[in-house]
């Protein structure tokens, strides 16, 4: 019997799951750092105009290939095409999720320790500072590997004992309080005197700055925010009722990355301008601001130890859709429990991570391709294997899924026009694929 027959129990549930799965680090941890490196408001454009136009259009994709076929992801793509080698489009979102894992668990350690941290007050100090404390979190290798350990067994815990009703349940509550303090962060990042130099580097579009590289970036990270190209959202669109609208989940999901990718932009680049940071500080940015933010709060010390507790459950909600893809496809045949596959998947993740979890420490002099381990590895997946694996995605449900199960699936439990359904096929067919390739040729130099 399938183990992964759970439902989820509302349209809402699903929405917030989805959402929950890229708001942690796609949006709050990834965005600002990459926009700072590339450009601020021109890239912010771009990046949105990727999300609507190419992202939404694979989110509903996915979407219909996961309820399609009502399997995960290496099975869905077996079952809607068994006398072909697409199956490998589903092995390679597991792979992938695997190489993302092996650097997402180290940021998810990296905001658990400052969790704990937070707790006593001990970040929170007038004449604390916080690059220097980054990186001596970063650049202790007992530190990070303990961070590492403790994130993978909080993954762990949870997935071997069934994901759907905890996250469901957890992120009706959790999610709406993240939005409320990501305000109150972003009222009090806009009241700092010098905040409207951050909001110009951030709205304001200046193309000059752009390059093939941003634009990469940009495309990967409209894709790293709805997750997308990995078919995590083949597996958690599998467990979704008949009576849901694909179309308007799918519209909702990518609503609310783009706000919450805003309001990260409106918290963040306020405060690097405000208290002298560089926009391109790189993956350490939000632990560094974010503590300066708070400390011109009062209270400052609870308002940031309930924001990090809330941006740690998020990081947790994201690497669950990961887990769970990886987890649902060895559990795909009946042959291995839950508990098994979830356990031997932390194991394996958790020693595979600790390269890049070293990366500021003891691996520091280890390059590959001018980049860390870390960097290395982030390109790897964000900026390489998403966009092929969206790529692969786009061709098989063009021109190998049954198109009548595609039309069905798209209108079922929805009141969406053919005007609609005519605009996705055309991106679909034409506009996604052709994106993705220009923008590969581009950043190889060959247009």
């Amino acid at each position: 019997m399938d183990e992964r027959k759970d439902q989820w129990s509302s349209k809402l549930g699903f929405i917030l799951s989805s959402a929950g799965a890229a708001i942690g680090l796609g949006a709050i941890w990834k965005f600002p750092y990459v926009t700072g490196m590339s450009g601020g408001g021109a890239f912010f454009l771009i990046f949105v105009a990727f999300t609507l136009l190419i992202g939404l259009p694979m989110l509903i994709s996915e979407f219909i290939i996961g309820r399609g076929s009502g399997k995960e992801a290496i099975s869905a793509y077996k079952k809607l095409a068994p006398d072909s080698l697409w199956v490998w489009v589903g092995r390679l979102g597991v792979v992938g999720c695997f190489l993302l894992l092996s650097f997402y668990s180290v940021v998810g350690g990296w905001v658990l320790i400052y969790s704990v941290l937070s707790i006593p007050g001990k970040i929170i100090s007038e004449s604390a500072n916080y690059p220097e404390l980054f990186g001596s979190i970063i650049g202790s290798p007992w530190i990070t590997i303990l961070g590492l350990l403790v994130f993978t067994l909080a993954n762990v815990l949870v997935i071997s004992s069934g994901v759907q009703n905890g996250i469901e349940k957890a992120n009706k509550y959790m999610m709406p309080l993240l939005f409320v303090f990501f305000i109150i962060l972003v009222v009090r990042s806009l009241t700092l005197e010098g905040a409207m130099e951050g909001v110009k580097f951030f709205l304001s579009p200046d193309f000059s700055n752009i390059t093939g590289q941003s634009i990469l970036y940009a495309l990967g990270q409209s894709f790293f925010s709805l997750a997308v190209g990995f078919s995590c959202m083949v597996t958690y669109s599998s467990y979704l009722k008949k009576d849901v609208s694909l179309t308007s989940s799918a519209g909702t999901v990518v609503g609310l990355n783009i706000f919450v990718s805003l309001l990260a932009g409106l918290a963040i680049f306020p405060v690097v301008f405000a208290f002298g940071y560089e926009p391109a500080e790189g993956p350490g940015l939000l632990f560094i601001v974010l503590p300066s933010v708070f400390s011109q709060l009062p209270l400052g010390g609870l308002f940031l130890s309930l924001f990090l507790l809330l941006f740690l459950f998020a990081t947790l909600t994201s690497s669950f859709s990961l887990y769970e893809i990886i987890v649902a496809a060895i559990t795909a045949s009946g042959k291995r429990s839950r508990k098994f596959a979830a356990w031997l998947t932390g194991l394996v993740i958790f020693f595979a991570a600790i390269p890049a979890a070293l990366s500021s420490s003891s691996l520091s002099g280890f390059t590959i391709f001018d980049k860390s381990i870390f960097d290395g590895t982030d390109y790897l997946v964000s900026n390489l294997m998403l966009p092929f694996g969206n790529l692969l995605i786009a061709i098989f449900i063009v021109h190998k899924m049954d198109q009548v199960l595609i039309k069905e699936e798209f209108y079922l439990s929805s009141k969406v026009s053919p005007v609609l359904f005519s605009t996705w096929s055309i991106l679909m067919k034409w506009i996604v694929p052709a994106t993705i390739i220009i923008v590969f040729l581009n950043t190889l130099g060959i247009i």
